[in-house]
């Protein structure tokens, strides 16, 4: 993993470099049926020979950006909504390389061929869960308490949320966490759900508790691509805005936690905990 290099001194979101903490990204895609049938040209998640769908553009896009902060290039990648075969079984954090003990990709390529194999092989379904991937990457968080180590949730998806209380209170839970939430909203909704999760004007909260900070950005994946669809018209205007909280927010944790700068790291750092599957 690379080390992003964070400072005390913070002027807007520019930072010196003064803290050394490493960044863990995990992706999550939505597969439910609200996003269409993928051998329909009208689905975002459309399996076209000539260009990418939604999905596969922003997923290409956000994710190439991410990739940067992350030096070996590995990303624990899910799906969530759709039937598995062989017995239909409705899943909310499936692998999307079909394997259990290991659910990381070798790079966005990675992750994009393994998406393209699930989408051959499941069904999309519903209803739309955020909470179960949300608990999943926050079991692997809470083994962390030192400040060396921050997990970056990516989730894609349509905006249509079937468990908003649940996911609230998911959110609310990882806000103590060294944790932070990146969702892309793909497709034509008007996402007001995925602006309240957001929690830039009202904080989020759960059964009368507020999250402890804000650890949630939002994204509207339209607003950085040109009207066919098919192009990012500023990857730079897109990477400012995916990225443009979590260096406050990784200090937030840190302050909160009364966390020092640490030293750089050994040549070899230890293993990373990956985010556990149920």
């Amino acid at each position: 993993m690379r080390y992003l290099t964070l400072g005390r001194n913070v002027r807007r979101r520019n930072m010196s470099i003064r803290e050394l903490t490493q960044l863990n990204f995990t992706v999550a895609i939505d597969f439910t049926a609200s996003n269409g049938n993928p051998l329909q040209p009208t689905s975002l998640h459309y399996m076209s020979p000539y260009q990418l769908s939604a999905y596969a553009m922003a997923l290409k896009a956000v994710g190439e950006i991410i990739q940067d902060y992350d030096s070996d290039k590995l990303f624990p990648a899910y799906g969530f909504g759709a039937k598995l075969p062989p017995e239909g079984r409705i899943s909310h954090q499936f692998p999307l390389n079909n394997n259990d003990e290991d659910p990381a990709c070798a790079g966005i390529e990675g992750v994009l061929e393994s998406y393209f194999q699930s989408l051959r092989t499941v069904q999309l379904y519903g209803p739309t869960y955020f909470a179960p991937v949300i608990n999943q990457v926050a079991r692997a968080a809470a083994k962390i308490s030192d400040g060396s180590q921050y997990y970056v949730l990516l989730i894609i998806t349509d905006g249509v949320i079937s468990d908003m209380t649940q996911t609230k209170e998911a959110i609310v839970s990882a806000s103590s966490l060294p944790m932070s939430i990146i969702i892309v909203g793909v497709g034509p909704a008007m996402f007001e759900a995925m602006e309240e999760l957001d929690g830039d004007d009202v904080r989020v909260s759960s059964r009368g508790r507020y999250a402890e900070r804000d650890i949630v950005q939002f994204v509207p994946f339209r607003d950085y691509v040109d009207r066919s669809g098919n192009h990012v018209l500023s990857m730079a205007r897109l990477a400012k805005d995916v990225l443009a909280e979590i260096p406050e927010q990784l200090l937030s944790y840190m302050r909160t936690r009364d966390i020092q700068p640490r030293p750089p790291p050994p040549a070899n750092p230890s293993p990373t905990p990956a985010p556990e599957h149920p």
